[in-house]
Formats: C-alpha cells, sequence, structure tokens
C-alpha cells in the first residue's frame, strides 16, 4: 500500500512541477506550423478559387452550411475581398511567427484562429492532413510550446541574465499585444460576429482572461504562492494536452489499420498496387511503375503497413520497438510525400509522430543544430555563441510568452 501511496505520490509531482516534454512539444509547433505555412504559400496563386468569395464554393453557400454546423471561420464576417486578402497574409505571418516561437502563447491562438477559419470556409478542400491540422491547431494552444527552440526562450534567458546582474527587466509587448487583440476581440464579440458553437469564443476569452491573470500576478504579486499556484496549473493542463495529442495519434493509426484489415485489397496484399496507377497520385509515373513492378514487394509494403499500424499503439511500452516503428512509419510518410504527390498530409502526419521521439534524441539535435549555427560568421567576425541547454531552468515565462 506505501508503495501504491509513493507512486501516486510522484506521478502527481511529476506532472504539477514542470511541463513534460518540452523538446517534443517544440518539434509539434514548428512542425505544424511549418506545414500550414509551407501550404499557404504554395497555394498563395490559388488562395481566391479555394478560400476567396468569389470561388467555387461561393460565400453565399459557405455562410448557409456555417450556420447550419455552427462552425468558427472570421472570412464569414464579410464578403469584402479586402478583408479576405488581409486575412490569408495575416495567417501566413502569425504561421511563421509560431515557427519562430515569438509570443508563443499568442501566436498559437491565432494560428489556431486561422486554421479553423480557412478549413470551415471551404470545407471540401484538403485531405487526413487538414483533419490532423485543424485538431493540433487546437491542442497547440493549450501547450507550453514555446519553452525551448524558440525566440521566447531567448528572450526569458537575456531577461533572467539582465535580473542576475540586478536590472530591471519590463515587457512592454506583451501588455500591448494583450490590450490591442482584447479591444479587436470585444469589439467582433459586441457586434455578434463569435456567433458559432460556443467552444471557440470561450476558448478565446479564457486564454486572454487567463494571459492578464497571468501578467497581473507576475507583476503585482507579493509573494510567490499565486505565482507558483498558476504555473502548476498551466503545467497540469500543457500535459494534458500533451497527452492527448499522444492519445490521438494513436486513435489515428489504429483506426486506420483496422478498418484496411477488413478492405479485401488489403487482404490479399494488393493495395498499395492502385493507387500508384492513379493520374492524380502519381506526379512520378516512372518512379510508381518502379515500385510497383515487384510483386513481392507491393505485398510486403502493404503487410507491413497495416501491421505496423495496428501495432503501433500497444509498443509504447517497449522503448525499443516503439522508436523502430516510429522511425518506419516516418519513413513511409516520407515516401508517401514523394511517390504520391501529398506532402502536406506527410508533413503533417510526421509532426503528430514526433510527439513520441525520444528526447535523448532531439537534444543531439538540436545541439548538431546549435553548433551549425555556431559556425556561422556574424558581422565583425564573431560567431553566434550555442544557447544552454533548458534543463534545470525553473522560471517561468514572463508575460506573453511560452
Amino acid at each position: 500500500m506505501n508503495r501504491l501511496v509513493l507512486s501516486v505520490s510522484r506521478g502527481i509531482s511529476r506532472v504539477t512541477e514542470s511541463p513534460l516534454g518540452l523538446y517534443q512539444s517544440a518539434v509539434i509547433r514548428i512542425g505544424f506550423a511549418g506545414t500550414w505555412l509551407l501550404f499557404l504559400l504554395r497555394e498563395f496563386p490559388h488562395r481566391e478559387q479555394l478560400y476567396g468569395p468569389d470561388g467555387p464554393w461561393s460565400w453565399a453557400m459557405a455562410h448557409r452550411l456555417t450556420s447550419d454546423n455552427g462552425a468558427f471561420t472570421a472570412l464569414m464576417w464579410t464578403d469584402g475581398r479586402a478583408w479576405f486578402e488581409v486575412f490569408y497574409v495575416l495567417a501566413v505571418v502569425v504561421s511563421a511567427l509560431l515557427l519562430l516561437g515569438w509570443r508563443t502563447r499568442t501566436a498559437s491562438v491565432l494560428f489556431m484562429v486561422g486554421v479553423l477559419s480557412l478549413q470551415n470556409r471551404s470545407v471540401f478542400v484538403g485531405d487526413g492532413g487538414d483533419n490532423v491540422l485543424h485538431l493540433m491547431s487546437i491542442y497547440l494552444v493549450f501547450t507550453r510550446c514555446g519553452r525551448v527552440w524558440s525566440l521566447d526562450a531567448r528572450r526569458e534567458e537575456r531577461a533572467a541574465a539582465a535580473r542576475a546582474r540586478g536590472e530591471r527587466v519590463a515587457d512592454r509587448t506583451g501588455p500591448l499585444l494583450w490590450a490591442v487583440l482584447g479591444l479587436a476581440l470585444a469589439g467582433v464579440t459586441v457586434v455578434g460576429r463569435l456567433n458559432s458553437a460556443l467552444l471557440v469564443p470561450v476558448l478565446l476569452w479564457t486564454v486572454w482572461l487567463a494571459q492578464g491573470l497571468w501578467w497581473a500576478v507576475g507583476r503585482r504579486a507579493r509573494s510567490q504562492e499565486p505565482r507558483i499556484l498558476l504555473d502548476v496549473i498551466a503545467n497540469i493542463v500543457h500535459n494534458g494536452a500533451l497527452f492527448v495529442i499522444m492519445a490521438e495519434a494513436c486513435l489515428i493509426y489504429a483506426t486506420a489499420g483496422w478498418y484496411k484489415i477488413q478492405g479485401s485489397r488489403w487482404q490479399d496484399g494488393t493495395a498499395v498496387y492502385y493507387p500508384l496507377h492513379l493520374e492524380y497520385f502519381s506526379p512520378w509515373p516512372a518512379l510508381a511503375d518502379l515500385l510497383s513492378a515487384n510483386g513481392t514487394l507491393v505485398m510486403l509494403v502493404t503487410y507491413g503497413t497495416v501491421v505496423v499500424q495496428v501495432a503501433f499503439p500497444f509498443t509504447l511500452f517497449n522503448r525499443r520497438v516503439k522508436n523502430v516503428l516510429l522511425a518506419a512509419m516516418m519513413t513511409e510518410h516520407a515516401v508517401i510525400a514523394v511517390v504520391l504527390g501529398l506532402p502536406f498530409f506527410s508533413l503533417a502526419m510526421i509532426a503528430a509522430d514526433s510527439v513520441f521521439l525520444p528526447t535523448s534524441f532531439l537534444r543531439r539535435l538540436g545541439g548538431w543544430a546549435a553548433r551549425a549555427r555556431g559556425r556561422l560568421p556574424r558581422r565583425g567576425g564573431r560567431h553566434l555563441p550555442p544557447p544552454r541547454s533548458p534543463e534545470g531552468h525553473e522560471s517561468a515565462h514572463v508575460g506573453f510568452g511560452a
């Protein structure tokens, strides 16, 4: 009984004392923000046909659908072309800011607004990768995904160094950004633009109020207890969101694998052959012909895909087997990106898979990147110093960062 109580106590302490999976959440942030940014840039010449007010899926039809299902999209606030163009450019900018980790909490909320607005504007545009991105954009809001590998982390490190020297650190950008966005949120609420389902409006107001409370406690509290309490709540929310992301990824693979088992083409080992010969999914016909010419290879890939997808959720308790299957799935998605011409679907799935990457591997990867950056010359012949490891860094981020 004492062992059980001790184990539960350790588990509670682990969940509340610090955010888990800092490197994994950073990779997820970078992966999904980069995927959405590349998609928006690639489709920039076709943006009006995909999401514009005069596209095949007209503004009137989209308005009728969103009125029925309550889906949130800021593109339904007006049918003006100017608003659409401004919003699309802002979505590109916000994706880049989230990728870099600038004011990550605010950027993640705006990123969610951009993803939901564009995808709900034209629900018939996209594939399975867009569904994953749709869900992950919501989950990212709850994570502390800017604690490492971000501009927020660098700003906090510099602020901590300044405080150690006895200097006073003031954050003016955060409160100004909070006030401007609060006025905008109040404006669209008063005029009745947030008339979708309650999830998005409640989430927007909750995050805005929580950020204001975080700043007020950090600035006005006379003791550390209120700040510690808020930090514990933030850690619990982050860890819960990370668990949901893991469960979501497992659910995707489990359902995909079990549905494949029921298909006759997957049972006889020929399912992979057919998409390789569909014109829509054959950007490289010669490569597709080469891969499908060997019947044994097609059978092995077909059965291997099913086995990996069904087995993966059950391998999470065995680190070595999990890492092998994880590498196999990422390789498979990379092949799908090239052979079937589905780069954004593959990038989205690889980003989701990244939540299971080992921390030791990600830290080594970050070390290699830091050393490579350190070799780049700066103006005046100086070199960029490698960043310090965030391990052991206990201070929470100030203001409106991660």
